[in-house]
């Protein structure tokens, strides 16, 4: 029987729906303390003075902790190195503020005690004296010569080029037609239904943390190399259960390196788990940039080139993978998936008095996508061509195909994605529809976009399979799932190999003590980098139960076959795990893969506006995708809805907003910062295709990331075709009630 392919419902759901799932917060030491950070109320500011007597004071207290005692730890460092072209400036980060905070929220001092009441209590008698300073939240801003410096190097971190730009100013030149348009991707708090938590221990002869990190391997090195200055060995990082990610919970934050330095100097294990209004100000946040892209058409619609400015927000700190989002991962992506002769990309990335952006599920693909399929329809309103039709003809139609800025894509069903999606979301009945609106004094209208991921994340990747005396078998990947379904589609991949069930199988991930290397989670890379080691895996231990059933066989290796889990010679067989009984099979492989997969579809909105008060309703919603092999049709449909959710709300309703003149967040809660609910998501019809890809044994392209990449420039297509005979051509994310509202009173006063 196939396992692969098959729509299972997920193994770990059962202990997850019924309260056996077990996250940080689950998890007590015996005579473990509990830690509260005291923040910045400022999002600029000199530190005066702090004093900490009357909070030491107080009953259960066991230490206050701020920057002059932690000051021989190192910074937090960046992990993302871009080529650019200076080298590029990371201001050193101390778990602590060192004598000036840049953002609301920043950590200042360490409170440590017996009960989280007591480090409450304390905290809140923490006294610090300010000099506030000017603040600037806001990129473009930043980069202004008279913009207050957040640091003394200046605002700018670096300044990144791609491209021939001499043939993008060729092509321009000659272009029959050259459109351009400036649009937003708006900062996003991220907002996993798990806050960040972590307990640091003191082993005595090492550190060990548990948090709801989704990179375990990374953060343990990074807090080695950079902050702890010590061998690798003496740091175990590992995570239970964790409630989302999404990309922010794979860096390292101050307070994994203040819970284990505390834990040392106190000799005791010590507790935080943030609140969500701390989630708000002080872990990473997503986007945040502004781009002019620039397209140039002969005059039969053939794109010709493609110049893109952009002006990326960084926030107070260069976080642990902020640099990507704006550098290397949207320059794999950047033109999508059409035929563009030459392209540049110009990025300047700017510090602001905000929280540190990092890479948030697509890290830079979303906005390159959302990017070119905004152009194009502004090229075919512009120009007079059919959007659709000017898809179609520059499309990708031959494989491999190298894009102008290197990648080359090896496969894809780009104009067939089209094709199959116009007929499922009833394209051609869609004027039917807008009459239906039209009577009720609704505007209609409907987007269409397509989308191409670059997913790959980190490269190379390890697994392990260990077999135990119980016969079952240990599967260990040093990727990780953060809500992802690993527990099932790793044993389906397992269970095809080896001739074994799933049942069978037991599923081990992010413990650095347990699985020696791994590149965690992150670029939809599970299934085609974890997926390909574990099948190399599974190769070599048929290889070595080869010669080992010979023996019992009584034959050479080269007679004997593998199938369905026995080893075979003529009418003799043993199985596997008999053979795995008497001498072991257990292997382990780091496999080397740098190679990118690109996930691909085309997406249908349908929207109905109201005119008088602004309100969009996200009517409709068409997939059509390709993920080439299936592992789990049913999980991959479940990723797909989760990234179209958060992209629905990216488009429709999520916007963090810091007010420019104190740098406070205006949008610090969830009474004013909307999340998607279920009745702002129509039924989401997903069709799933395949071309199986060659970057990997398993044929897998990652899923992961693709709805988020896909939802915002299909539904702003959308709103804005509804609004086209008001004569608004512009809009900006989100498109909330009150920015509709106010683009069709500017267009009527027009």
């Amino acid at each position: 029987m196939a396992f692969i392919g098959q729509s299972s419902r997920r193994l770990e759901d059962q202990r997850l729906l019924i309260g056996r799932g077990v996250f940080v917060d689950d998890v007590n030491d015996p005579g473990q303390a509990w830690a509260i950070v005291v923040r910045s109320q400022h999002a600029h500011a000199v530190i005066d003075r702090i004093d900490t007597t009357t909070a030491r004071a107080m009953p259960g207290v066991l230490g206050i902790y701020t920057y002059q005692d932690i000051a021989d730890l190192g910074p937090l460092p960046c992990a993302t190195q871009v080529a650019t072209l200076a080298p590029m400036i990371v201001p050193p980060r101390p778990a602590l503020a060192d004598g000036r905070v840049r953002h609301v929220g920043d950590p200042i001092a360490f409170v440590v005690a017996e009960t989280i009441h007591a480090a409450r209590d304390a905290a809140e008698l923490v006294e610090v004296d300010y000099t506030p300073l000017p603040c600037v939240v806001d990129a473009a801003a930043a980069l202004a010569p008279t913009a207050p410096r957040l640091w003394d190097s200046g605002n700018e971190s670096y300044r990144f080029q791609r491209g021939d730009v001499t043939a993008v100013q060729a092509a321009m030149a000659a272009a029959a037609h050259v459109v351009d348009i400036e649009v937003i991707n708006n900062r996003l708090v991220i907002a996993p239904i798990e806050t960040r938590a972590a307990i640091g221990r003191w082993l005595g002869g090492g550190y060990d943390l548990l948090a709801t990190a989704a990179s375990v391997h990374a953060i343990r090195d990074q807090l080695a190399d950079s902050v702890f200055r010590c061998p690798r060995d003496q740091i175990r990082v590992s995570a239970p259960d964790v409630g989302g990610g999404f990309g922010i919970k794979n860096c390292l934050y101050p307070e994994w390196v203040m819970l284990l330095w505390c834990a040392r100097k106190l000799g005791r294990s010590v507790k935080w788990v943030e609140d969500r209004a701390e989630d708000f100000v002080s872990t990473a946040q997503g986007r945040d940039n502004l781009s002019r892209g620039r397209l140039a058409l002969d005059e039969n619609g053939l794109f010709l080139a493609l110049e893109v400015s952009t002006i990326a927000g960084l926030g107070a700190y260069m976080s642990g993978g902020g640099p990507g989002s704006s550098t290397n991962a949207p320059a794999a992506a950047m033109g999508g998936g059409y035929v563009i002769a030459a392209i540049h990309m110009d990025v300047r990335a700017a510090f602001t008095n905000t929280a540190p952006i990092d890479a948030y599920r697509g890290a830079g693909k979303p906005e390159a996508n959302y990017l070119i399929e905004r152009l194009i329809d502004k090229a075919a309103n512009q120009c007079g061509f059919d959007p659709i039709d000017l898809r179609r003809r520059n499309l990708i139609g031959s494989f491999p195909y190298q894009k102008a800025l290197g990648t080359v894509v090896d496969c894809g069903r780009f104009a067939a994605n089209i094709d199959d999606v116009l007929l499922l979301a009833d394209h051609a009945g869609f004027a039917g529809r807008r009459a239906v609106s039209e009577s009720h004094g609704r505007l209609r209208g409907i987007g269409l976009a397509c989308f191409l991921e670059t997913a790959r994340g980190a490269p190379n990747e390890g697994a392990e399979l260990r077999f135990g005396k119980d016969d079952t078998v240990k599967i260990l990947v040093g990727t990780q799932s953060n809500g992802q379904g690993h527990e099932t589609s790793y044993p389906q991949i397992a269970a095809d190999l080896l001739g074994l069930n799933p049942e069978q199988f037991r599923y081990i991930q992010a413990d650095t003590a347990e699985i020696p290397e791994g590149n965690g989670h992150g670029g939809a890379r599970s299934m085609h980098m974890g997926g390909a080691a574990l099948f190399k895996a599974a190769q070599e231990v048929i290889e070595k139960g080869k010669a080992v059933a010979a023996r019992l066989l009584q034959a050479s290796p080269d007679q004997v076959v593998f199938a369905a889990g026995r080893f075979t010679v003529e009418d003799r067989s043993v199985d596997l795990l008999s053979v795995a009984r008497d001498t072991s099979l257990d292997t382990y492989v780091w496999n080397l893969l740098d190679i990118i997969t690109f996930p691909n579809g085309c997406h249908i909105a349908e929207v109905e506006v109201d005119p008088d008060t602004g309100m969009v309703v996200l009517d409709r919603y068409t997939a059509v995708d390709d993920y080439g092999t299936l592992i789990n049709p049913l999980l991959t449909i479940g990723q797909v809805q989760g990234g179209l959710a958060q992209g629905i709300g990216q488009a429709l309703l999520e916007h963090t907003v810091y007010d420019p003149q104190s740098g406070q967040m205006l949008s610090g809660s969830f009474m004013d910062y909307q999340l998607p609910r279920a009745i702002d998501l129509p039924d989401l019809d997903i069709t799933l295709t395949g071309i199986p890809t060659q970057a990997n044994p398993l044929g897998v392209k990652g899923s992961g990331q693709a709805g988020a990449i896909a939802a915002p420039q299909t539904i702003i297509n959308a709103i804005l075709h509804a609004l086209s005979p008001l004569g608004v051509t512009h809009i900006d994310m989100p498109a909330t009630p009150e920015r509709v509202w106010r683009v069709i009173q500017q267009a009527t006063i027009q």
